[in-house]
Formats: C-alpha cells, structure tokens, sequence
C-alpha cells in the first residue's frame, strides 16, 4: 500500500511505522492518522511481523494535532468527521505497538505515545498535554490514560497547568520503558521489538490483552481474564514445544500455532 503522511517497512520480524509530516512536526491531521491506522492494521495481520515500532524523526514525535485543521470546526462538525473515534482502532491490535519517542511528543502525539504497549524515549523526549493553552482538553485519552500510569495529581498538573515531562522524569513517573541516546533511539526501539518478536506469538498476544485488562476491569475480572487466556495456551504447539526446549535444554522454535 502506498502512503501520503507515512513511511513503512519491517526489518526482520519488526513493522516500523514513520510518521512524515516534517514540515508539520509530524502533528496529526485526520489523513496521516487514517494511514498510521491502516498501517498498523496490515502489520497486525502480517504473519511475518511480530512486533510494531512507531516513530517520527529525531525533532518531533508528533507535536500534537493539527490545529489548523480543527481551528474552524463546529461541535457538528467534530462529532460527525469521528476525528476522536479513529484513535480507538489503535485498541484492536493484537500485537505489542512500541513507541519510539524522540523530541516533542505533545497533545495528540503524546496520547499516540501513551496508547503504545511500551515506549523507548531518546534524551531529548519531552511529554505533555498543552490543549489548555488554546481553550480545549485532551481528546484523544489523555485524561485516562496518563492518569492510570501517573495517579491524579501530576496528570492534573499536566492536564489543566502545561507541565512537560522530560525523558528522565517520564522514565522516573513510569511513562516510558527506557531513555536512550537520541543518535541511537530508532535502533534501541526495534532491537527492544525484535527481542519481543522472538517470543511466542499467541502467548505475547494473550499477555498484552491480560496485561491491558488491568487497566480496563476490576481485579476480579481481570484475574477472570487471566485464566481465559492462561488455558487455552495449553492447545497451542508453541506450549509443547517451549516446554519440551526448557527440559532439553534448549531454544524454542516458534510457529506461532
């Protein structure tokens, strides 16, 4: 497929995803977040493809959303074009979605980053919700989401006053996996996908959505959820075959089946 606002390729067992609006700061309008969407669709069926890298360039993430494209918007308008919707399909993907974070990762950019199963941060990283600078909110799941990884008080400070995390702090608060050199962050990212990669695929699929219900249910539902996805493992080849090459001493060869 062909793209307008992005670049892809998978290198090894990785689908890397480049948001490609430089001119823009890589800011998200509604045709480069179709495309990210669409990408990251394809990647997720993709048998080949174990794990998914996002990035923008070594400057900008995605310096939020393209405000230039909604200054003029109605409340119709808004509702009716789904431009809050279409963020709901990054919850569809079954594989691990790690983001490469470099520079800005603001308002919508920093909401992508978040959405993200992991994210590796360069020095240079800098997270924050700044919609209150210009008399709006969050839309995205910023509210949400930065307040299950980082409680109400810091969230609220970031939310309603502008505070901008830097890369050591977000690794600090918990909002990021790792920091890195930024010389060195895209390749840090995919290394740390292609070690996911190399997993079992059902099981890395069945713990990112145990993992994810931690966030979503009560602790009854999600051990609930736990156990649903912990026996069925037991029907899978990669079961036999993991545990047959931990007794003989030796590397699993996965088949994803």
């Amino acid at each position: 497929m062909t793209y307008t606002n992005i670049l892809t390729e998978t290198r090894g067992k990785v689908g890397l995803i480049q948001l490609n609006r430089p001119q823009a700061m890589n800011a998200f309008n509604l045709a480069m977040l179709t495309e990210v969407f669409d990408a990251l669709e394809a990647f997720d069926k993709n048998e080949s493809v174990g794990a998914i890298v996002v990035t923008g360039n070594e400057k900008a993430f995605a310096a939020g959303a393209d405000i230039k494209e909604m200054a003029d918007q109605s409340y119709v308008e808004m509702f009716t074009s789904g431009h809050v919707e279409i963020w709901d399909r990054i919850r569809n993907i079954k594989k691990p979605v790690i983001a490469a974070v470099s520079g800005y990762a603001l308002g919508g950019g920093c909401e992508f980053a978040i959405s993200c199963d992991m994210i590796i941060a360069s020095e240079s990283a800098k997270f924050g919700q700044p919609e209150i600078t210009i008399g709006v909110i969050p839309g995205a799941g910023g509210t949400q989401r930065l307040a299950r990884v980082l409680g109400k008080y810091l969230t609220m400070e970031m939310v309603i006053n502008n505070r901008t995390l830097s890369a050591s702090e977000a690794l600090q608060f918990g909002l990021a996996n790792r920091v890195v050199p930024v010389e060195g962050y895209l390749d840090s990212a995919i290394a740390f996908a292609e070690e996911i990669a190399s997993r079992a695929p059902i099981a890395v699929r069945m713990a990112k959505d145990a993992v994810n219900a931690a966030f979503e249910t009560t602790l009854t539902e999600g051990l609930k959820v736990e156990k649903r996805n912990f026996y069925p493992l037991f029907a899978t080849e990669d079961q036999k075959e993991g545990m047959k090459a931990f007794v003989e001493k030796r590397k699993a060869d996965w088949k994803g089946k």
